[in-house]
């Protein structure tokens, strides 16, 4: 039972995250506008997901306890441009893309960086939801914001809790998801309190 569990988290997590962004990405495509959206929660989501990938690379844990990562950042990349291409400068994004590439390699120079990146991670993941909300109680509209890319997150920190105390047993990793997972519920239902009623014209 124990092994059919993991085998379902694992490859649950990884088909929902094969898609994770793309709801998000689709309705500011749709909308034509990133409303809603705030860039310094996307580049924190950005920065914990790429210090939190190079420490599960570093230390060798079993691959397909953070397979969806590569993916998620690949997501995260996509949705950034959107961003920026939607707020019309596309040229500040190059920038940051120079900082996360080189952050991939300083990383691993030393053990002691990837274990205060990985210790600062969570709080840099939850400062990404809290500047979410805080955009949200600021504007009160979720505009693009799309309720179904959180509420899956959510999902995928519920099941990350399952397989991490099922392997490798971190406890740093396990608190990560643990607090991941409240504040993706937290989000999800401030994105549905704001959403604003489409009006269809006649």
């Amino acid at each position: 039972i124990e092994d059919a569990l993991l085998w379902f988290c694992n490859w649950s997590t990884l088909g929902v995250c094969a898609g994770l962004k793309l709801p998000q990405i689709y309705a500011q495509l749709a909308a034509r506008s990133a409303r809603g959206i705030s860039l310094p929660s996307l580049l924190l989501e950005l920065a914990g997901f790429l210090v939190f990938l190079r420490y599960q690379c570093y230390y060798g844990n079993p691959l397909l306890t953070y397979l969806e990562y590569p993916i998620l950042i690949a997501q995260d990349a996509a949705l950034l441009l959107c961003v920026f291409h939607f707020n019309g400068n596309m040229k500040q994004a190059a920038p940051y893309m120079a900082v996360f590439v080189s952050s991939w390699f300083i990383l691993s120079l030393q053990k002691w960086i990837i274990d205060l990146a990985m210790n600062l991670c969570t709080f840099i993941s939850a400062a990404s939801k809290f500047a979410q909300l805080q955009y949200l109680w600021k504007v009160q509209d979720s505009g693009a914001v799309s309720a179904l890319t959180w509420g899956l997150a959510a999902y995928t920190c519920a099941t990350r809790i399952i397989t991490t105390l099922m392997t490798t047993n971190d406890f740093t990793i396990l608190i990560r998801f643990v607090i991941m997972l409240a504040l993706n519920i937290w989000v999800t239902a401030t994105v549905l309190r704001y959403r604003k009623p489409v009006i269809k014209a006649e």
